[in-house]
Parts: structure tokens; C-alpha cells; sequence
């Protein structure tokens, strides 16, 4: 179950405690935890890491993130999945990817669990899009839907096997149909 702090804290006093296992987010002044992923979540989170970079990390087109702690627009939040195209990501000191990413993600995309509001992700996914984010993807394994979230436009649900799902322009090399995503589900 998810659990929320009572009381109100700043995004600073939240980015100074230490991080929670499942990941805590900062939404509106209060530290809301997040569910424990449970086994179709993990599967279909891995999966989709794995094939987006296998896509767009060859030609330095994108990198997909699990879990990447995203900080930006008053809000603080772990996306199940953050794709930031390559331009996008920052770099520390070193020339190595920062620990620490400030901005909101080219391509969110959130995987919906048993018991965990839907209401709460699509939130999530509408703060991003409000902050730059070009599309947003809600994945419901138990509906076999994906619902699809454009800047300014009207929400998609799909759920017809042979539907290839839209993506954003620069993951445009990538073709996944409703059917090919949900199967990453059997053993």
C-alpha cells in the first residue's frame, strides 16, 4: 500500500532525506511512496528498458532510464520508465551521466499495478507533458491497454492486439504492437 507523510514539507527538505525503498515521490508538497513493482510491472518495465535501448542507444538517439529519480516544475518522481533523448541528459564533471536529472523526461512511461491509482500516475504523466515531455504511456497489464498521452490532445486507449502503439518522433524506429508488448508477460 501506498503510505503519504501527513504533514507538508519544501522540495528541498525532500530531496535531503534519504531515498526509500520502493521509491518515494514529492507531489504537491507531500512524500508519497510508491508500490512495491510486483512481477508483470517488473517484467514489462525490464523488457521495455532493454528494447528501447537496444533501439535508440546504438545511434545516440536516447537512453531509457528504470526508476530514474526526476526532478522538475515543483515535483519530484520516479517514472517506472524515462527516456531523455540523448541531447537531454546531463553529464557531471566527468563526462559521465549525472546522478541527478532536473528536467522532465523526453518519454515517460508509467506501468500500473495492483492496487495503485491510476488517478495519481496519470497525474504524474500530465505533469510531465505540462513540462515538455513529448508523449506518456500508461500501461494497465491486467486491462492489455496502454493508454497514450499527447501534449494538449485527447487521451488514447488501446487495447486491439495488432495495434502498433505510437511513439515519439525520435523513437520513430521502433514498432511494438499491442499483442508484442503484452506477450513480454508469458515465461
Amino acid at each position: 500500500m501506498v503510505q503519504a507523510q501527513s504533514e507538508t514539507i519544501t522540495l528541498q527538505q525532500f530531496l535531503s532525506q534519504p531515498e526509500t525503498k520502493p521509491a518515494s515521490e514529492f507531489i504537491d508538497g507531500r512524500v508519497i511512496q510508491k508500490n512495491m513493482p510486483q512481477g508483470k510491472h517488473s517484467k514489462l518495465q525490464a523488457e521495455l528498458v532493454f528494447l528501447l535501448n537496444t533501439i535508440l542507444k546504438p545511434k545516440a538517439i536516447a537512453l531509457a532510464f528504470p526508476e530514474l529519480r526526476c526532478t522538475f516544475g515543483g515535483r519530484s518522481i520516479v517514472p517506472d520508465v524515462a527516456v531523455f533523448i540523448w541531447e537531454q541528459i546531463p553529464s557531471d564533471e566527468n563526462g559521465e551521466i549525472s546522478n541527478s536529472f532536473y528536467l522532465a523526461p523526453d518519454w515517460t512511461i508509467e506501468i500500473l499495478s495492483p492496487d495503485q491509482s491510476q488517478a495519481k500516475v496519470t497525474k504524474n504523466i500530465l505533469h510531465c507533458l505540462k513540462h515538455g515531455t513529448q508523449m506518456g504511456w500508461l500501461i494497465d497489464p491486467d486491462e492489455k491497454a496502454v493508454f497514450i498521452y499527447r501534449p494538449k490532445q485527447e487521451i488514447e486507449v488501446l487495447d486491439e492486439p495488432e495495434t502498433v502503439l505510437p511513439v515519439p518522433q525520435f523513437a520513430s524506429d521502433l514498432n511494438l504492437a499491442i499483442a508484442d508488448l503484452f506477450a513480454y508477460l508469458r515465461k
